[in-house]
C-alpha cells in the first residue's frame, strides 16, 4: 500500500476519511480481457486459427482507441471486424456481433463480489464505468448488486478520462450533502481513472489487476505513470486494508 506524502503538500488520508467508494468497473472489477480472449479463442477455434491473448489484446486495444469509435461494448462490432484479419479469424459481423454479446457473460475477478460486499457495509458505492447501461447491468448483477449509485457512459454522455464523467458524479453526491473530499476513487487503469482523478483532487485506490503480467494488456498506456495514494494488486487486500483500519 502506498500513501501520497506530505512533500505533496496533501495531509495523508485513512480509509475512515471516507464516505463513497467510487469504482472503475470493466477490468478492476469485471475481467474483461479473459472474457474477450476467450470469445476471440472460441471464434478462432471453430475456424482452426489458434488465437494468442496477448496479441489479441494488443491490437484490441490500437482498435479500440481510434478518434470517433462507438460506446462500449456495441463498439466491439467494429472493432472485431477491424481485427481479424490480423489475428486470422474470419471478418463476418455475426462474430462481431458475438464479441460484442459476450459481454453478459463476463466474469468478475475471483475476489471481487466478495470484497465489495465487504466495502459495501462501510462506504455507498458508486460505479463509474465507460460501458452502456445494458452492459453495466450484467456486470452488477454478476458482483452481487453491490452499488448504491451507477454512471456508464449512457448516463453521462462522454467516457473516462474525460473531466465531465468525474464531474456527474461530484453533482450527484454534493446534492448529498457530500464533497469530492469524501470520494475514494477505485480503478485499475492509469489511464482512465487514476490520471484524472488526481488531477480533480480525488484521493485513488489503484487496484494494478495486471501485476504479474507485462504491459497493459487491454487498457490504453497513459502518457505519464500517476503515483496512487493507496495500491493494492486485488480487491480482496484492499477490503482487507479497510478492515484492519476499522478494527485499529
Amino acid at each position: 500500500m502506498t500513501v501520497r506524502s506530505k512533500e505533496e503538500n496533501e495531509v495523508a488520508k485513512t480509509f475512515e476519511d471516507f464516505k463513497y467508494l467510487t469504482f472503475d468497473v470493466v477490468g478492476t472489477l469485471i475481467d474483461f480481457e479473459s472474457g474477450l480472449v476467450g470469445c476471440l479463442k472460441t471464434i478462432g477455434a471453430e475456424a482452426g486459427v489458434d488465437t494468442d491473448g496477448e496479441t489479441a489484446l494488443a491490437f484490441y486495444r490500437q482498435a479500440r482507441y481510434m478518434p470517433d469509435v462507438g460506446l462500449f461494448p456495441d463498439d466491439l462490432v467494429r472493432v472485431y471486424l477491424q481485427i481479424a484479419p490480423k489475428l486470422g479469424l474470419p471478418a463476418e459481423r455475426r462474430f462481431g456481433e458475438q464479441l460484442r454479446d459476450s459481454a453478459r457473460t463476463w466474469r468478475g475477478f475471483p475476489d471481487s463480489a466478495e470484497a465489495m460486499a465487504r466495502l459495501a457495509k462501510r462506504y455507498h458505492l458508486i460505479a463509474m464505468t465507460n460501458a452502456q447501461r445494458w452492459a453495466f447491468e450484467c456486470f452488477s448483477k454478476e458482483l452481487g448488486n453491490p452499488f448504491y449509485a451507477s454512471f456508464t457512459a449512457d448516463d453521462t454522455g462522454t467516457e473516462k478520462p474525460d473531466p465531465a464523467f468525474f464531474e456527474k458524479v461530484f453533482v450527484f453526491i454534493e446534492k448529498q450533502g457530500g464533497t469530492r473530499d469524501d470520494i475514494l476513487h477505485v480503478a485499475q487503469s492509469q489511464y482512465h481513472d487514476i490520471g484524472i482523478s488526481r488531477k480533480l483532487g480525488l484521493t485513488n485506490c489503484w487496484i494494478e489487476r495486471r501485476h504479474a503480467q507485462k504491459g497493459y494488456g487491454g487498457t490504453i498506456e497513459p502518457d505519464n505513470f500517476t503515483t496512487p495514494d493507496f495500491h493494492f494488486t486485488s480487491m480482496a487486500a484492499l477490503a482487507d486494508a479497510v478492515e484492519q483500519t476499522k478494527a485499529a
